[in-house]
């Protein structure tokens, strides 16, 4: 395969074609159908599925698309089921989850590496570091949540693990129909 630059690993797919707009319109319903589905595990543990979708935008089609259907399903999401007050922190977490999958996942090989990889930098930057600036923020929380943290190391294979069937699996799709 060959390798691309830094500057168009950013750039991603062309924003203003039909293909992709339709491609990542269809990825923000998803994420915003995939947040209302959750696993509760326990009081604190949950499993949800709504990052599955900001992983195949940027798989597909760029780390800007993919920070776009982020932010755009975060906000989609909370007009159409709000828990809570709305909060731009989280629009903006979920604008970098998206980003950071691009980055690491967009025009590149799907390994488990690279997906271990991909969900380990978003579990680290999203949920162990800007979660708790954004509730710390909200409600005075506290900036180390050990609780946290333990429940992202606990579901970090559980993520890596759907996560890479289903970029398999699209990217399989996406090769039997070219």
């Amino acid at each position: 395969m060959k390798e691309i630059g830094l500057k168009d690993r950013f750039k991603g797919e062309k924003l203003s074609s039909p293909k992709t707009l339709t491609g990542v319109a269809m990825l923000v319903a998803l994420y915003t159908i995939l947040s209302f589905f959750t696993l509760n595990i326990s009081a604190t543990a949950k499993i949800g599925f709504a990052y599955l979708a900001l992983g195949v935008c940027g798989m597909m089609f760029g780390p800007i698309a993919g920070g776009i259907a982020g932010a755009a399903g975060d906000v989609l999401g909370y007009f159409v089921n709000p828990n809570g007050p709305f909060f731009p922190g989280f629009t903006i977490s979920a604008f970098i989850m998206g980003f950071l999958f691009g980055i690491v996942l967009y025009k590149k090989p799907i390994t488990i590496k690279r997906t271990m990889i991909a969900v380990l930098v978003v579990m680290v930057v999203c949920n162990t570091v800007l979660t708790p600036i954004w509730l710390n923020l909200m409600y005075g929380s506290s900036l180390i949540a050990l609780p946290r943290i333990i429940r992202n190391i606990l579901l970090y294979p559980v993520n890596v693990a759907l996560m890479h069937i289903v970029l398999k699996g699209v990217h399989s799709f996406r090769k039997s129909i070219a």
